[in-house]
């Protein structure tokens, strides 16, 4: 069977919530009518039945047949609630012999009361029913036995319930006016709160379509401080990243296509030289030409060995070599690749390299890259006469590598964001903005940390913990 799919809130709401609000208050309005009703025949009848046992109580097991009816009637026509309800009179054998009214009985009329009474031998029976004109009516009927159990009369209580139903209808009609209000309130608030449900949907449908295209500005007006408030800020704030995601990734591919540019342009500029060069080009044009062609072309691979190196880390498909390795080794030749460069940037590097550390479980290649990363970095965002300082230590179970410089610094509402994908904190200096994010998702992957302290115009520190590699206790020697 195909399971009902009701759309929208409204209707799910008028299913659920209003759908069992209305049974419950039908079924409130169905017992309250019950109770009332019977709140009321149940009073007429402890009356009628109070009124009965006065006979009992006056007249004693010794009455005698004659006795009782001079007695009843005596009872009758003293009777204080004659205009309440009607006294009816019998004699032993069934007769009725008077009656409150003064007028004769309707013999027509059935009697299931009395004759329940004298049949099972009751001292007492009720009937709640209706008489030939269609007049509800009450009757009860007390049968009075001589103390040898000799059925000596009887009398019957009949009251009209015309009174008593026009006092029911009105509070019924009271309780389903109270009712009917309750469910408009009901109604009411349900539909104002839907109204605050709906009406906020509906824009965030909207804004969710708009952004969907593109447009990142738009944002949604927050009403409430409740929890369609909190998304309406969470979608604002999702336009908002996702906008600052966009420029990000527009800056990227303006800084990627710049970077692969400088280099195909120099490749392509010296490669014509070389070609237009009549006959043989001289050694001096030749090997300065080759030399720039090569430099720039290992330029261009790093670059797209950069941006795979990015697409494996997002895509999780980055694969390390671990082995054990001296980490000094690899920091050295990172050092020594970045030297030359500093040399002719009128930078320095200075490297206090310890004569021993403990070897680190890593990949090589990896971790040079990330040294790499670094040290380009300062050299990059240092003027000419800069410092680049390398310092490593041991401590308790980690290498810990400090390259600081004393360059342009990173504003402090840039430096939370340098290890975010894209972003630069210095759109003027070449770079991809993915070189950070590569280091530090690297450095994870040795479960080492790298951290950034910065202070704008006065320098960066970058800090690059990687834990020792544990001895193996099965490989100890003991003396």
């Amino acid at each position: 069977m195909h399971r009902l799919k009701i759309k929208g809130i409204t209707n799910r709401w008028l299913l659920n919530s209003f759908g069992v609000t209305v049974l419950i208050i039908i079924f409130v309005l169905i017992f309250a009518s019950f109770s009332v009703r019977q709140y009321y025949y149940s009073g007429i009848e402890q009356t009628i039945s109070g009124r009965s046992n006065e006979l009992v109580n006056i007249y004693g097991a010794n009455t005698t047949s004659r006795e009782f009816l001079l007695a009843a009637t005596d009872y009758v026509e003293n009777f204080p609630d004659k205009d309440l309800m009607e006294l009816m009179v019998f004699d032993s054998n069934g007769n009725v012999v008077i009656t409150s009214t003064g007028f004769e009985s309707d013999t027509s009329q059935t009697m299931p009361d009395y004759e329940d009474a004298i049949a099972n031998k009751k001292s007492y029976s009720k009937w709640l029913g209706k008489l030939k004109t269609k007049e509800n009516i009450i009757a009860v009927t007390r049968v009075i036995y001589n103390k040898s159990g000799v059925n000596v009369g009887a009398i019957r209580y009949l009251v009209s319930l015309q009174p008593a139903d026009r006092q029911i209808f009105l509070n019924i009609s009271f309780i389903f006016l109270a009712v009917l209000a309750i469910l408009f309130m009901i109604i009411w608030s349900g539909a104002y709160f839907i109204r605050s449900i709906i009406n906020p949907a509906k824009r965030l449908t909207e804004t969710a379509h708009y952004i969907a295209q593109g447009d990142f500005n738009t944002k949604i007006e927050k009403e409430y401080d409740d929890e369609i408030g909190d998304l309406c800020d969470a979608v604002n704030n999702m336009a908002s990243e996702l906008g600052a995601a966009e420029k990000m990734k527009n800056d990227f591919i303006s800084s990627v296509s710049h970077e692969l540019r400088t280099p195909l342009t120099a490749i392509k500029g010296w490669a014509e030289t070389m070609q237009l060069s009549e006959g043989n080009p001289d050694s001096y044009t030749m090997n300065k030409g080759m030399s720039v062609i090569i430099k720039e072309t290992e330029r261009l691979s790093g670059i797209v060995e950069e941006l795979l190196d990015f697409s494996r880390i997002q895509s999780g498909r980055m694969v390390l070599i671990m082995e054990k390795i001296d980490i000094l080794a690899e920091l050295d030749e990172a050092v020594y690749m970045l030297n030359e460069r500093a040399v002719s940037e009128e930078k320095h590097i200075i490297f206090n390299e310890p004569d021993i550390v403990s070897p680190v479980i890593g990949d090589k290649n990896r971790l040079k890259q990330v040294f790499v990363n670094i040290i380009d970095n300062a050299l990059k965002y240092s003027k000419a006469g800069g410092i680049i300082n390398v310092i490593v230590t041991e401590e308790e179970g980690s290498i810990i590598i400090v390259i600081s410089d004393n360059g342009l610094g990173i504003d402090k509402d840039d430096l939370p964001r340098v290890k975010e994908k894209f972003f630069k904190a210095n759109t003027t200096i070449r770079g991809s903005g993915i070189g950070l994010a590569i280091s530090d998702e690297i450095v994870r992957l040795h479960n080492g940390s790298l951290s950034i302290d910065s202070e704008k115009d006065v320098g960066t520190t970058v800090t690059i913990i990687i834990p020792t590699a544990k001895e193996d206790p099965s490989n100890r020697k003991d003396d």
